[in-house]
């Protein structure tokens, strides 16, 4: 894809004209951001890229998908059985919606909608104003991996309510599912006019949206056929246009915002798959925000009083908790991140998503306002077992170490390091685009505020928070510690450079200006991570997993005994039952292994966890000498005996003679020999001896032994 010669062209001249009548004159500048001209891509061979122009803007003949601001807007419910709508309308009749098993719809339910006033409204042809309002609707009791259709009513070109074209929406299984990660679409963004009140801002909204538009559109078709079109739902992690009140060089601001959200929603993906989408800086002060999403368990903890607070939902064993950190009272996120992990104790998966890049690594991650958000958060994520973080912002992709206690006692404040900052990515007086930052400031400055910066990137790079992670190939297991994600552009409306140190926290990062998107893949006991670029549909990082798996030192393991020694292995059919007191399979949950199980001797039966399990416990149990056999016991000298027996196999140590007067042992003598004859000596003359031998085996700082031989009697001499 080629870079943005026209944006970067445009904005030059921009620059330049402003300076000029201002009388600053035109010095160094940052490199400009890269975008992607939707033109330029494989997907826009052919006719692609022409067909969508003729799409978004329409014909003599038919209305542009751009002045269509009625589109269908899918958000995951509560949890997997539910699924959230939300559109708008003209007129005073509130509309419906139906949603059933079969797409002739017959015996669908029908919901009303809870109808809102939307800010919005324009005039029509003939002048008319048209009011807008926003319709939710939430469905609920559907069942796993079931195809459902749906219809809503809007009004057609005649006034009259009509029920739409019955859409296609299936559900998955929550017991392992995939769902869509990107980042900031921001729709519009391209527009290199953007900040203007001109007649030129708003032609050129037009086609930026529309470039925008189509490489959203590619991304999504891209990513779902990666899933192989099973993706549960899809997670943006802010920014879904680009056009904010604040900023707006458009009178009305929401009407300007209006295009954008026409443009986001256009992809037919979307008509059958939900997006949980996070509240973004561009988002924020924009009511529209809440009038085309009906976002789920919404709190008015973290709400910044135009679009609402955060919000969370279940999938499976997965809780989501989606952060509206454009407001900044950490407290109520605190008290929000508590509630919904209360009110889901058993979920297995923690994951929350928030715009701003805490652990990023481009532009924006060494900012102190994201810094400082950083490390006011991450305490209480940690407090309460989040797994994964998931953000945006950045405009380039990065996957964090697994970190681990990520606090700071000095804050800065937001503009501290501004000088610094735009002297380090300078790109002098013709920037061209680039991936990676300059890093202008060097090591050995020897200037104080230089360094001071310099000790600030140091610090904020977490190195002693890294936690030292048990990783076998690319799964990390059972880590305490939490994994950050930073989404690339999905769009690829704007992209940011990499900075130019490498953070220690960060264990892979990328950036060649192009849209990518991620695939999560989450089962009970793994999440799975893969990013792709699209232009050419390869993976940007390797993949990625942390596993949760059950410790099995923790299982009780039955059917070891000791055993005698047969000459052949032994091997103890075991049974394994985990802490939870479940019964487990051999060779799906684990693997039996034996040592030194052959010989006389201490053997070991090592139990080792695989799929849902991991770790070893080893049981011990001893093999036992067999019993001798006595052969005979003479007396031929006086005072004296002779004890013969064979040998045992199997690797003894020795033999244990032990001999009494009392045929009971209640007085008894041992003695020891490595060979199968020996002498007993003083013996009481003419007193009868009794005499047994048994085999034994110092093991492991043990004596083991085996069976006594059946008892002789001799008279002595």
């Amino acid at each position: 894809m080629r870079k943005d010669l026209w944006k970067r062209t445009a904005a030059t001249i921009l620059a330049a004209s402003i300076l000029a009548t201002s009388g600053i004159s035109v010095g160094a500048e940052a490199p400009p951001d890269g975008y992607t001209d939707a033109s330029t891509t494989v997907e826009a061979y052919g006719n692609g890229y022409k067909n969508w122009l003729k799409l978004w803007n329409g014909t003599e003949e038919t209305d542009g998908l751009k002045n269509d601001w009625t589109q269908m807007s899918l958000t995951p419910g509560s949890d997997e059985s539910e699924l959230n709508f939300a559109w708008y309308s003209v007129g005073a009749e509130i509309p419906k919606l139906k949603i059933g098993k079969g797409k002739k719809l017959v015996g669908a339910k029908t919901y009303t909608a809870n109808q809102t006033d939307a800010t919005e409204s324009k005039e029509d042809e003939k002048g008319n104003t048209v009011q807008y309002k926003s319709n939710k609707v939430t469905a609920t009791g559907l069942e796993a991996n079931t195809t459902y259709y749906y219809s809503y009513q809007k009004l057609d070109e005649k006034g009259k309510m009509q029920w739409t074209t019955p859409e296609q929406y299936t559900t998955q299984s929550p017991d392992a599912f995939s769902f869509i990660y990107v980042g900031d679409p921001q729709i519009g963004s391209s527009n290199p006019l953007k900040g203007q009140n001109t007649e030129e801002f708003y032609n050129a909204q037009s086609d930026s949206v529309a470039n925008d538009s189509f490489n959203w559109n590619t991304t999504l078709n891209q990513a779902m056929e990666k899933t192989g079109n099973k993706a549960s739902f899809i997670l943006s992690a802010g920014d879904q246009i680009q056009t904010t009140k604040k900023k707006s060089p458009v009178k009305n601001a929401a009407w300007g915002s209006e295009i954008e959200y026409a443009g986001y929603l256009s992809p037919e993906v979307l008509d059958n798959v939900p997006v949980a989408t996070t509240v973004g800086n561009h988002d924020a002060d924009n009511p529209n925000y809440t009038y085309h999403f009906n976002t789920p368990n919404n709190s008015a903890l973290g709400s910044n009083g135009i679009v609402g607070g955060d919000y969370w939902f279940t999938y499976g064993d997965a809780l989501f908790m989606m952060l509206n950190t454009q407001d900044t009272n950490v407290t109520e996120h605190k008290q929000f991140i508590k509630q919904a992990v209360d009110a889901n104790k058993n979920c297995k998966w923690r994951i929350i998503t928030l715009h701003q890049d805490i652990y990023g690594s481009a532009e924006h991650s060494n900012e102190p306002e994201i810094t400082n958000l950083r490390y006011q958060l991450v305490p209480y994520f940690e407090e309460y077992d989040v797994d994964v973080v998931l953000t945006g912002h950045d405009h380039a992709y990065s996957r964090s170490q697994i970190m681990k206690g990520g606090v700071k006692t000095t804050e800065y404040t937001d503009d501290e390091f501004d000088e610094q900052l735009d002297k380090d990515i300078d790109g002098g007086e013709n920037p061209g685009t680039l991936f990676v930052e300059n890093g202008n400031i060097k090591a050995d400055t020897t200037d104080p505020a230089e360094k001071s910066y310099l000790d600030y990137l140091d610090l904020i790079m977490d190195k002693n928070n890294i936690e030292k992670v048990n990783k076998v190939g690319n799964t990390v297991i059972n880590p305490e510690g939490i994994l950050y994600m930073t989404a690339n552009s999905s769009s690829g409306s704007k992209y940011y450079d990499l900075v130019a140190r490498k953070q220690s926290y960060i264990a892979s990062r990328w950036q060649e200006d192009v849209p990518t998107y991620s695939v999560v893949d989450i089962t009970d006991t793994t999440f799975t991570i893969n990013t792709y670029r699209t232009d050419t549909d390869e993976k940007i990082d390797e993949t990625f997993t942390i596993a949760k798996l059950e410790d099995i030192s923790g299982a009780t393991i039955t059917g070891v005994s000791n055993v005698t020694y047969t000459g052949n292995a032994i091997t103890p059919a075991v049974t394994v039952q985990s802490a939870s007191g479940k019964t487990l399979t051999a060779g799906t949950d684990y693997t039996v292994a034996y040592n030194n199980n052959v010989k006389v001797g201490k053997a070991t039966v090592v139990i080792t966890g695989t799929g849902k399990y991991t770790g070893t416990k080893e049981i011990s149990f001893s093999i036992l000498p067999n019993k001798v056999a006595l052969k005979s016991v003479k007396s031929t000298a006086r005072r004296k005996a002779t004890v013969k027996f064979a040998k045992v196999k199997g690797g003894v140590t020795g033999y244990e003679v032990t001999y009494s007067v009392n045929k009971k042992f209640t007085k008894k003598k041992v003695v020891r020999t490595s060979k199968n004859t020996i002498k007993l000596k003083k013996l009481k003359s003419k007193k009868s001896y009794y005499v047994k031998v048994r085999a034994f085996k110092v093991s492991g700082g043990e004596v083991l032994y085996g069976k006594y031989s059946k008892v002789k009697k001799v008279k002595v001499r």
